[in-house]
């Protein structure tokens, strides 16, 4: 008996083990079309939400990272795609998290002029539930579509909410929290937009980790120099 157990134990793990190794195979051959297809479907979206006439750079090739926790949803750097027309700047791109959708992240990228008008915003990924919150997606719902010319102050947030906390967007029948937290994604990442957006304009290119830490770390030795110059000023 107990050769047994030990025989089918050996072969329960003889297979489990072909089985792992099988899909590492399958991930690894797979992995590089996977990253085209992503590519491809991230060029098709940034072309969608800041329109070709208004730029003439590449604006998947012109990115940059940034580190804002509070406002992006995400502890991780997150991408900034950067729009320029004749050298000068003209809108950008800018991927953020709802971290408090009704099943979890919600995934999302938001194209606004340097005037804080919006261009377009969709839905990168999310798990929401399908026939009430995955209406976020433009392939089941037009929603979306509703922000595209609004312009954002931060000084004014208030109509950035759905209509049920006294906003001027639409909610979902049966599913507010999932375009509540959609809202609150966009008004934060705006509100850090309007603050920030001449400063990413002067960075230097590259979607790398490294290189966002070290533009964060510029940008705070700066702000740390201006404020040591007007202390010594006053």
């Amino acid at each position: 008996m107990k050769q047994s157990i030990i025989k089918n134990g050996l072969l329960l793990g003889g297979f489990a083990l072909a089985c792992t190794a099988a899909v590492a195979l399958v991930n690894d051959a797979t992995k590089d079309r996977i990253a085209e297809q992503q590519r491809l479907e991230l060029s098709r979206i940034l072309h969608q939400i800041v329109p070709d006439d208004i730029h003439d750079n590449d604006l998947s090739a012109s990115c940059i990272l940034v580190t804002e926790p509070d406002a992006l949803g995400s502890i991780d750097p997150m991408p900034v795609y950067l729009g320029t027309k004749g050298g000068k700047p003209v809108a950008l791109a800018i991927e953020t998290i709802a971290p408090d959708g009704y099943n979890g992240n919600i995934r999302l990228i938001v194209g606004v002029d340097t005037k804080g008008e919006v261009l377009g915003i969709r839905t990168l990924s999310h798990q929401e539930t399908p026939g009430l919150g995955d209406k976020i997606e433009l392939r089941k719902d037009d929603w979306v579509l509703g922000f595209n010319g609004k312009r954002f102050e931060a000084s004014n947030p208030a109509p950035w909410r759905v209509k049920k906390d006294g906003g001027e967007f639409d909610q979902f029948t049966g599913a507010t929290i999932t375009p509540r937290a959609y809202l609150n994604a966009i008004s934060r990442t705006l509100t850090l937009v309007e603050k920030q957006k001449a400063d990413w304009f002067k960075r230097p290119l590259g979607c790398h980790p490294e290189k966002a830490a070290d533009a964060d770390a510029l940008a705070t030795d700066a702000s740390d120099t201006d404020a040591s110059n007007t202390d010594g000023n006053d």
